[in-house]
């Protein structure tokens, strides 16, 4: 065969059909690139704009007015330079869970936007009055954590929890939101999920830290309302109103590290995961005896393995020198404890993980 006829009987490169094929993947690649570029450009978080590479910790809100001044909560924005999942955290919905906000802040402090995937929105301190004044409930006497999703022309509760919500349904891929015990209790530290959702599921044992409490959350907290709006949502509970604890801050910490890990949106976090038998599917309180108030005294430590029968505190009538024990009425683990205080009838003092998975 000459050349001339092997040169005929070669198809020119650019129309051999692997050549064709692979020229057309290349083009859908480089389209889908340039659209994903394109999308992930620069976004309105809480009323302001935030392009790729940049972080701003800036107040939501801006008006001057005397009604306006009930939202004055800051906002913390880093969004990443490769387009990536939207990680937000509120810490501060009830005014003396303090752990959160301490929580919230430093993990803000260590995100570098330039290296980020994604974009991180947190909101540490919803309701900042109440972090300043020590107070649970928002200026109305409401609990906040009651009112989402909240309405536009309703109290000043839901008006915050409107707003808040509305940011929350427009920007996040997941939802973190940070407590502690109430009502001079201390939590053992521990991420309540709905077992409902699976993603939400797995991104709570991706948490690392503590246990996980199986539950849904009441209504109208915020936790359960983006559940329901699609939102993949957990609750991180550790330590006790008004204080700070450093352990459980670190732990809360590192939690939410392993979470950015596993979705991917930093490189060289610690991932960690929390096994299936450390899964609770059931708790029970322990709670005063009716006419036993006095002064509640625990004997038990957070994180305790305690059988049924076992003391766990003793209440003593300051009048009567009467005295009643308070013993667990089942096996399990104390996931939730009351620290030394006055207490009356109902009062819940202990709580305990009795059943896993």
């Amino acid at each position: 065969m000459t050349t001339t006829d092997m040169r005929t009987h070669v198809l020119p490169l650019r129309r051999h059909p692997m050549f064709r094929w692979m020229f057309a993947t290349l083009l859908v690649i480089l389209a889908v690139s340039s659209t994903r570029a394109a999308d992930w450009g620069t976004v309105k978080v809480a009323g302001k704009d935030v392009a790729p590479g940049q972080n701003f910790r800036y107040p939501w809100g801006g008006e001057t007015s005397f009604e306006a001044a009930y939202l004055d909560a800051p906002v913390f924005v880093a969004r990443g330079t490769t387009a990536g999942p939207t990680l937000c955290i509120t810490a501060g919905i009830h005014g003396d869970e303090i752990n959160g906000t301490e929580i919230a802040r430093r993990v803000f402090s260590w995100i570098d936007p330039t290296s980020l995937t994604g974009m991180v929105i947190v909101f540490p301190m919803v309701n900042a009055a109440g972090v300043r004044s020590g107070n649970r409930y928002m200026q109305d006497r409401r609990d906040l954590n009651r009112e989402f999703p909240g309405r536009s022309r309703g109290s000043v509760t839901s008006i915050v929890a409107n707003l808040l919500f509305r940011e929350i349904t427009r920007n996040c891929s997941y939802l973190i939101d940070l407590h502690t015990g109430s009502f001079s209790r201390s939590n053992h530290p521990q991420v309540r999920v709905t077992e409902k959702d699976d993603h939400a599921l797995d991104i709570a044992r991706h948490f690392g830290a503590g246990i996980v409490v199986l539950a849904d959350g009441p209504p109208g907290s915020i936790r359960r309302e983006a559940m329901d709006a699609g939102i993949p949502a957990i609750l991180y509970e550790a330590g006790e109103p008004l204080r700070f604890d450093l352990g459980q801050i670190d732990a809360g910490v590192r939690g939410i590290e392993s979470i950015m890990a596993y979705l991917g949106m930093i490189e060289g976090g610690q991932q960690m995961e929390i096994p299936e038998s450390r899964i609770y599917v059931r708790t029970l309180w322990m709670r005063v005896p009716f006419g036993a108030g006095g002064y509640f005294f625990p004997s038990a430590t957070l994180g305790n393995t305690v059988k049924k029968g076992d003391r766990l505190g003793t209440i003593i009538d300051p009048l009567t020198d009467r005295q009643t024990s308070i013993e667990a009425t089942a096996d399990g683990e104390i996931i939730g404890l009351a620290v030394a205080q006055i207490v009356l009838s109902g009062y819940a003092l202990v709580h305990l993980g009795i059943e896993h998975r």
